[in-house]
């Protein structure tokens, strides 16, 4: 076995991260494990270590949230398995991978919806977001009323800036593990290839496939740019993390500890939104100092080619009228 460098600090991190955890655990009512994909640096680790600390504090240490960062307790799709069965406590997901068990939860991510996040937020913390949980809830999963930011998605090459649909075509991606992400690239005439986050880096180093796509934090945070040289700014689909219980283990807790729990997540969501904005407004400079090549096409084309390949007819007729009127609605203007 082969142990890069960049595995040895990844590893030391999130040791370090998880460093006095266990002593706390020991004294707990209830220890309980939350699992994500995201480097320990990353604004939602930092957010939700801050609510676990408030939690620990206003329960009197009776609820200890234990943080495992970085995929430790596996790929997306295990970790989705884990929360089911109550392998795992508490998990943040992105909607569109959420999809593959709760199939109406990615329609925030449909290709080019949202044109900023004033937008976003009025839709996610209002009746789009609320029929998302709804439908969360269906699965027999518990949901937090807000959902945290990952971000509105750019497109990373190691071999051309994508400036046009033109660029896409037969271009190898990875996407995450979702139909409506494969959905999107293929009407694109691209060729994605479902990768678990967890294999990303690995992936593009190796260039077992061309680029990727991802919110400038991830770029940051998990250091893509050491293995990809262009970022195209197209902001094709905005993503964000619910935070998913599992509903036996939620439901554990005594009726007066759960608002406890439920307000500081709420709360850490609500900063971690802004963590990732101010983050924004300084990562492409860093970026571009670190050898990124940024562009920014026009998104226009890009849509159109959605909208004559039958992307936006195709997923209207599966989410159904009512959830894609909402969507519009939330949207402010007809998307198919």
């Amino acid at each position: 076995m082969t142990i890069s460098r960049r595995t040895m600090l990844a590893g030391t991190a999130s040791a370090a991260f998880l460093a006095g955890s266990g002593a706390r655990a020991q004294t707990a009512e209830f220890n309980y494990k939350y699992a994500n994909n995201l480097p320990p640096t990353h604004p939602l680790n930092q957010r939700a270590t801050e609510a676990a600390d408030r939690i620990r504090a206003e329960t009197k240490g009776r609820v200890n949230i234990q943080i495992f960062p970085n995929n430790q307790l596996g790929s997306d799709t295990d970790m989705l398995s884990q929360v089911r069965s109550g392998g795992v406590e508490f998990f943040t997901l992105s909607p569109l991978i959420l999809s593959t068990l709760v199939p109406n939860a990615s329609i925030s991510g449909i290709g080019f919806a949202f044109p900023n996040y004033d937008a976003v937020w009025k839709a996610m913390d209002g009746d789009l977001g609320a029929y998302v949980r709804r439908e969360i809830g269906k699965a027999n999963l518990v949901v937090m009323d807000k959902i945290w930011d990952n971000g509105f998605r750019q497109i990373t090459s190691s071999s051309k800036a994508i400036q046009s649909p033109a660029d896409l075509k037969g271009f190898k991606i990875r996407v995450p593990v979702s139909p409506l992400w494969t959905s999107m690239f293929t009407a694109l005439e691209s060729a994605p290839a479902s990768i678990n986050f967890a294999e990303v880096y690995t992936a593009l180093q190796t260039r077992a496939v061309d680029g990727q796509e991802n919110p400038l934090a991830i770029i940051s945070t998990a250091k893509l740019f050491e293995v990809q040289k262009f970022c195209s700014m197209t902001n094709h689909m905005w993503d964000g993390f619910w935070f998913l219980a599992n509903r036996r283990a939620w439901e554990r807790l005594p009726e007066d500890l759960r608002p406890i729990v439920a307000k500081h997540l709420n709360e850490s969501a609500i900063a971690e939104r802004e963590d990732v904005a101010k983050l924004n407004a300084t990562l492409r400079t860093e970026l571009t100092s670190k050898g990124m090549a940024f562009n920014d096409p026009d998104t226009t084309g890009f849509r159109d080619a959605l909208r004559k390949a039958g992307f936006y007819a195709e997923w209207k007729k599966k989410y159904g009228d009512e959830a894609w009127a909402i969507l519009e609605k939330a949207t402010g203007g007809s998307l198919s």
